[in-house]
């Protein structure tokens, strides 16, 4: 990324800042609401002449009162022509990294740009404090009012204007006990990936953006609509990009499977879940995300892991 938002303290670990949890409600009606702030936002195109160049958006949330002391960076790049939207018409969700000295109540944080429209979606999920156990994922949307500038070069350079934005989300209804295809075809569709792990051997200073090997990823997959539960492993891999499947953890369901399609040159993760009830109730939910992991080297071989992250599907 050639030009980021300020740092203003160090990123530290997340999961270790998860000190609270919010108030989710109960019942299928349950609504609460969450306020944010959009401090800044800048997004940079690709520099001119590449080809297929990416551009980066980043942009930096806090989380109810500033008097907290916790901010969130998002961060997200992808092919300049895609604008925030994958081949397949998804729109790619990216991880927020927690910094700041405040606690915070949230898992994960996530955000979308839907960078035509000047939209962006937020969303964050959360251990519920009056459902011991359970987890809440809350969404919204806000628009964003960009200062653009297109350099001699050719590349273009966006701000926010004025001096920052509210936004609003809000919260989902509780999971669904039991994997009805009827009732989540009905319901927002989206996974929470937790214990991300990858390892790959490429030498240091290489010319090669393809590694010597690689194991491609493995981690959790917990669908944030109902119970579900799945392991995800690589099983193959065709044109430098892996494909993986997901073996349900939860015993008793035999109408659901899930898969993975990771492009490790753009750090694009494409998740699949089918479920397959009757002839009359066959439907497919997909997301897409750009997935940051944090690498640590040991001579040639590196070791990836993330944080976990939320992944949805359609826009919300």
């Amino acid at each position: 990324m050639r030009n980021s938002l300020p740092t203003f303290a160090a990123a530290l670990s997340f999961t270790s800042a998860v000190s609270a949890s919010r108030q989710c409600g109960s019942g299928a009606s349950a609504s609460s609401k969450y306020q944010w702030r959009v401090g800044a936002a800048r997004y940079d195109g690709a520099e001119p002449g590449e080809s297929n160049g990416t551009a980066t958006v980043a942009v930096s949330i806090v989380p109810g009162s500033s008097t907290m002391g916790t901010f969130f960076e998002c961060v997200a790049e992808w092919p300049e022509s895609w604008a925030g939207w994958y081949e397949d018409g998804n729109i790619i969700w990216s991880d927020c990294i927690w910094a700041g000295n405040g606690r915070t109540y949230d898992n994960t944080v996530s955000f979308a740009v839907d960078w035509k429209n000047r939209t962006m979606y937020i969303s964050h999920t959360f251990a519920c404090s009056d459902g011991q156990g359970s987890d809440g994922l809350a969404t919204g949307s806000i628009h964003l009012d960009m200062d653009c500038s297109t350099s001699t070069e050719g590349s273009t350079s966006c701000m926010l204007k004025g001096n920052g934005l509210d936004a609003t989300t809000t919260g989902s209804p509780a999971r669904l006990g039991a994997d009805s295809c009827t009732d989540n075809s009905q319901r927002y569709q989206s996974w929470q990936l937790e214990n991300w792990k990858r390892q790959y051997e490429m030498v240091p200073g290489s010319s090669s953006s393809v590694p010597q090997s690689d194991t491609g990823p493995s981690f959790v997959l917990r669908n944030m609509a109902n119970t579900d539960l799945f392991n995800c492993t690589t099983a193959g891999i065709q044109n430098n990009a892996f494909d993986g499947a997901c073996k349900l953890a939860t015993e008793g369901n035999t109408t659901t499977t899930a898969a993975f399609h990771f492009d490790p040159q753009l750090d694009i993760l494409t998740v699949t879940q089918h479920w397959n009830c009757s002839d009359s109730s066959l439907f497919d939910a997909v997301g897409v995300g750009y997935v940051q992991a944090t690498c640590s080297r040991e001579g040639n071989l590196l070791s990836c892991t993330s944080n976990p992250i939320w992944i949805g599907t359609k826009t919300v």
